[in-house]
């Protein structure tokens, strides 16, 4: 990666340098240079090099030392032909330098964060190596875990830095393929208004401007880094349970997530004793599409015949002869309010099992 970064650096600056020039190892391996043909070739070290931290001239070349943090890592060199070579030769190492000690910083912030989100960072550790990276210990910070398609040729994370360029507050941490995770940073009086509107923002832009579908789980808010990895599990749970009993939503906060949460807490062997319990063998199978739909919009009219007639375009008596039919299929008549909420339950827990109980917990994010 460091090679790369430093071809990079040099393909930037050769048009203003007519001379040869490069980066080497310690070593002497040239991991870097304006002829990429000599790439990985190894040249001799001055032994004076050795002797001197300033410029050293043998030969054709002009050799510097790059130092970072006070550690000597690279040397940086180029054709001399006179004083102006040594200049440009000292802006080589500047460059080096920045551009070094930027992405090690951006590596070490990335590495350390997914740490405190996994719960690999001791508590006491978290405070002293957030001083170290320049990352505010005491803020209010909300978690949100994006679940997008998996697709390797779309980079969501520069999608979402996009929408928040501020990376000293805001963070963006790439699981996999298909998980990426936002740290933002809130305002003290911020609300759930406030950080669902975020997260809308990132569901419309990944559609809009990369045409990638995508869920958002929303932890808690958490007043320290340190509770960043609690806000970070309730994302996982919110984005878990939502997935499995939502259909048309793709946000889910874990304060909102109702009944679901509940399901998503029992036992698998005790859901499957309830539906055993409630239906005859085989007659929630029984139920068609139609008939599903037909509970499913009753449901969403909080059990009005009248309303839910009207919505599904049919006269009131098909309506009621339907909910007769489903009477006699399960048992449960579903104008009564108890029955009712005995399907309402047993649905929820069959979309569990059907959907969610394979992946309870997105285990993948575990590792």
């Amino acid at each position: 990666m460091t090679s790369k970064l430093f071809q990079n650096l040099i393909y930037q600056i050769k048009s203003i340098i007519s001379q040869e020039f490069g980066i080497l190892d310690e070593y002497g391996q040239i991991i870097a240079c304006s002829d990429d043909s000599k790439v990985g070739k190894e040249i001799p070290i001055p032994q004076k090099l050795n002797e001197t931290d300033d410029v050293c001239i043998s030969g054709n070349y002009a050799y510097k030392r790059i130092y970072i943090k006070k550690k000597p890592e690279y040397i940086a060199f180029i054709e001399y032909t006179d004083e102006t070579s040594l200049k440009f030769l000292s802006l080589i190492s500047i460059n080096v330098i920045n551009m070094k000690l930027y992405y090690d910083e951006k590596f070490d912030k990335s590495s350390f964060l997914k740490n405190v989100l996994m719960g690999n960072a001791l508590p006491g550790e978290i405070a002293v190596k957030a001083k170290e990276l320049h990352i505010a210990y005491n803020a209010y910070r909300v978690v949100f875990l994006i679940k997008t398609e998996k697709n390797k040729e779309m980079y969501v994370h520069e999608t979402i830095q996009g929408l928040f360029p501020n990376k000293s507050k805001d963070f963006i941490i790439v699981l996999d393929d298909e998980f990426t995770v936002l740290i933002k940073e809130l305002k003290p009086d911020s609300d759930l208004k406030e950080i669902e509107k975020v997260a809308r923002s990132i569901v419309d832009t990944l559609n809009t401007e990369t045409m990638v579908k995508a869920m958002v789980g929303i932890g808690t808010v958490a007043d320290s880094l340190a509770g960043t990895m609690q806000s970070f599990k309730e994302a996982k749970t919110a984005l878990t349970v939502g997935d499995i009993f939502s259909n048309d939503s793709s946000i889910f906060h874990y304060n909102n997530l109702g009944l679901g949460r509940l399901i998503y807490q029992l036992p698998e062997n005790l859901c499957r004793l309830f539906l055993k319990e409630v239906f005859k063998e085989g007659s929630f199978e029984s139920l068609d599409a139609e008939y599903l739909t037909t509970i499913q919009k009753f449901f969403d009219n909080n059990l009005n015949v009248s309303e839910t007639a009207r919505q599904m375009f049919v006269h009131r008596n098909t309506l009621v002869y339907r909910l007769d039919k489903i009477k006699k299929i399960t048992g449960l008549d579903l104008t009564r309010f108890d029955d009712a909420i005995i399907l309402k339950f047993a649905m929820l827990i069959k979309k569990y099992l059907d959907r969610g109980a394979k992946e309870k917990g997105l285990n993948k994010l575990e590792d």
